[in-house]
């Protein structure tokens, strides 16, 4: 089975050597997704999901699939009680993104991601 492997620079730029997706015959393989080098770093975790789902969703378009694709979401935050608060706030937000067509889901509670700055992390796998 060919892999292609893509950077996705111009969306998510990758802070070490790995690629940012991975296609595997029709499945997609998408690194996890932060807000590191947006305005939204260092900022609320809400306004970093929102980033992170957005250069997750526009990796998924770039190879031609849509948020309906998706089939599995895994999020690290690094406040758990503090997301609980937003809870209610992501969920409207993930509907905005898949409208009722709702992937598999692990919610992870992280000591740290790989910046100080980032409080929430979203990786994703999509099938087409």
């Amino acid at each position: 089975m060919d892999k292609i492997r893509h950077a996705h620079a111009n969306i998510a730029p990758a802070i070490g050597n790995y690629s940012r997706s991975v296609r595997a015959g029709n499945m997609l393989f998408i690194s996890g997704c932060t807000a590191v080098g947006t305005e939204a770093e260092g900022k609320g975790v809400m306004l970093q999901a929102n980033q992170s789902m957005d250069r997750i969703k526009r990796i998924v378009e770039a190879e031609g699939g849509a948020t309906s694709d998706i089939v599995k979401l895994v999020i690290f935050v690094t406040d758990m009680p503090e997301f609980r608060t937003h809870l209610a706030e992501f969920d409207e937000l993930l509907e905005g993104y898949f409208q009722g067509i709702y992937p598999a889901s692990t919610l992870v509670a992280s000591p740290g991601l790989a910046h100080p700055t980032l409080k929430i992390e979203v990786e994703a796998t999509a099938v087409f």
